[in-house]
């Protein structure tokens, strides 16, 4: 049997990182496995248990195949290693911190693939990248705008989508992601 692959998306800031890092244990005791990003960014502002590379390194590995998934945003490259589709042939589940604007892509390779999009209160959302201090004002204004209208429009198209909240403790998100991967069967 087959493994399943639980797409994890969000919005900068939806707290997607702290999520995993929070909920890593629960799931490795469940049998799931949490696929390691590569990023062209340096490791101390991965802000997650990614592999750094150059943007030369970067491309090299998707060059060689290295990927199952990979895509730019936001000015940076990201994939998701090929051994990812092993653990899956092997019956694995994996849990991989996705991008929303290449949610077809990887629909495209994994027509199975379960979507949990994490998102936020607006005003939260705002507070959290203000207080990151990484964009202007007016670029989170426009990526506030942005959001709104992939969440309507993704959660209008895919009446699969599981949506999980994370506006208030991150404890309860855990348990919620839980939940939701014990009721449906995942990492069984």
């Amino acid at each position: 049997m087959a493994g399943r692959l639980i797409y994890l998306i969000g919005p900068s800031g939806s707290g997607k990182d702290s999520l995993l890092d929070a909920a890593r244990e629960a799931l490795a005791e469940r049998g799931c496995r949490i696929a390691r990003r590569v990023i062209t960014r340096s490791a101390e502002a991965a802000g997650e248990a990614a592999q750094a590379v150059d943007v030369e390194r970067f491309l090299q590995m998707q060059a060689q195949g290295a990927f199952a998934l990979s895509w730019f945003a936001n000015g940076l490259h990201y994939g998701i290693p090929i051994a990812m589709d092993d653990w899956l042939a092997s019956g694995q589940d994996v849990l991989v911190n996705g991008s929303r604007g290449h949610l077809s892509l990887a629909r495209g390779r994994y027509p199975d693939l379960r979507v949990v999009l994490l998102s936020v209160e607006q005003s939260v959302l705002r507070q959290r990248l203000l207080a990151r201090g990484r964009e202007s004002v007016d670029e989170i204004d426009a990526r506030l705008a942005r959001n709104a209208q992939f969440t309507s429009q993704l959660l209008g198209a895919d009446p699969g989508v599981v949506m999980l909240d994370n506006s208030g403790v991150l404890t309860g998100t855990v348990a919620r992601l839980l939940h939701h991967i014990d009721r449906e069967g995942i990492c069984a």
